[in-house]
Parts: structure tokens; C-alpha cells; sequence
């Protein structure tokens, strides 16, 4: 989700890399959830997220939209799926009765970057420190360990192909007078990228470049 403001308004002005050290550590968080309360439509899924909740929490895609858990909203004129807010509290259902969250191990990637957040630019992105988004008392840690994702040069360049796809599929929409076709294209990423099954015993990047190469195919045959 596209943020209209400057780095000065919400960091700490500086760019950060992968292998960088950042204060970004929450220690535990020490029983605090704050962050996972009132986030709106705001922690957007993308298909690694739900590849990790398909193969490692058990839960597919079409469970977690009929049980609540998740929800459909459109980012940036782009159909998306993401965490659901619940109750009077608007808390992410996934948070249990001690405050913790119950699928850590396969949790988003907007939550294991929090509070940090990307910054795109010329076909690739760094990372910056969102400074007015979390009180709580922090200590230097590299980024590559604060996301605890294996393979980070394949995890990136993942999240840089998968943005370049939705503003593909972004600027498609917006070129397009047919609704009717505009409409087949997001129900196509919704369909490859989020309800169509992954095989866990096969590496996620393969199986992403697959669905990639026939979400641009499909959309060049109907344009």
C-alpha cells in the first residue's frame, strides 16, 4: 500500500539494506500487542504469505476468507487480501486471549517488518525505520535476522518481482476501459497468486515464477 508522505515524516531519514544493523528489535514485545490492533485493511498479504500459511499454519487461502481471518479489499485499484481486524478492538484474529500471536512461525511479511517498511525506488527497495508507529524500548539488530526468513537475496528479489507485477497489473487497470476485463485480471491474481494450492515440498520461488510468467502471458493474450 502506497504511503503519500516523505521519509522525513515517518523515519529517521536514513536507507537501510538487508545486512544492515537497525534499532528495530522489540525485545519480546513484553506482552504488548499494540500492533496488532487497529491496522485497518493495512497488513496486506502477497503470495509468499499465504504459501507459508498454507504449508506451515495448515490453513489454505479460501479457510482463512470463509472463517474471517482475512478479507478482500483493493489496494491501489488492485484486489488483495489481507488480516482482519475483529471485534469492538478491531484485534488481528490471529492474536490469542495472552496477547500473542498464534501463527508466528508463519506470520505475514508486513508483520515480521514491522516496524520497519520498504522504500521503492529504480526497480528495487530499501528498508526504513518507522520511528511514530511503536513506543516500545528497542535494541540494534540486523535487518535479515529482525525478518528471520531464510534465503534473504531470493526473499528480496521475490518482493521486487511481486511489486513490479501488481504495478503492471496496477497501471493495466487504470489504462483499461473494460471493466469486464479489468475484473478478469484481478479474479486471475487472486486465483494464481492466493486460492490456487501450493505444493509445500517444492521450493515457493519456482512455483512464483510459474504463476508469474502465466499471469503475464494470460493479460498479454487478452489485452
Amino acid at each position: 500500500m502506497k504511503r503519500y508522505v516523505s521519509l522525513e515524516e515517518i523515519s529517521d531519514g536514513k536507507l537501510y539494506r538487508a545486512h544492515d544493523l537497525v534499532k528495530a528489535d522489540c525485545l519480546g514485545c513484553n506482552a504488548c500487542s499494540k500492533c496488532c490492533h487497529g491496522m485497518g485493511d493495512t497488513i496486506i498479504l502477497d503470495p509468499m504469505d499465504g504459501y507459508r500459511l498454507q504449508t506451515e499454519a495448515k490453513l489454505s487461502m479460501q479457510q482463512l476468507l470463509a472463517d474471517g481471518y482475512v478479507s478482500l479489499g483493493v489496494v491501489d485499484g488492485v484486489i488483495m487480501p489481507h488480516l482482519a481486524m475483529r471485534g469492538e478492538e478491531q484485534v488481528c484474529g490471529f492474536l490469542d486471549e495472552n496477547g500473542r500471536c498464534s501463527i508466528h512461525s508463519a506470520r505475514p511479511g508486513i508483520c515480521r517488518l514491522f516496524p520497519l517498511g520498504r522504500y521503492y525506488e529504480d526497480g528495487s527497495f530499501r528498508y526504513f525505520l518507522q520511528t511514530g508507529e511503536c513506543d516500545h524500548p528497542k535494541a540494534k539488530i540486523k535487518i535479515s535476522k529482525w525478518l528471520d526468513i531464510p534465503e534473504i537475496s531470493k526473499y528480496e528479489a521475490f518482493v521486487r518481482d511481486w511489486h513490479a507485477l501488481v504495478k503492471e497489473a496496477e497501471n493495466a487497470m487504470k489504462e483499461s476501459d473494460d471493466e469486464e476485463l479489468s475484473k478478469n485480471w484481478n479474479m486471475l491474481i487472486l486465483r494464481l497468486f492466493y486460492l490456487m494450492p501450493y505444493d509445500g515440498k517444492t521450493d515457493f520461488y519456482s512455483q512464483f515464477e510459474t504463476r508469474a510468467n502465466q499471469y503475464r502471458e494470460i493479460c498479454d493474450e487478452e489485452r
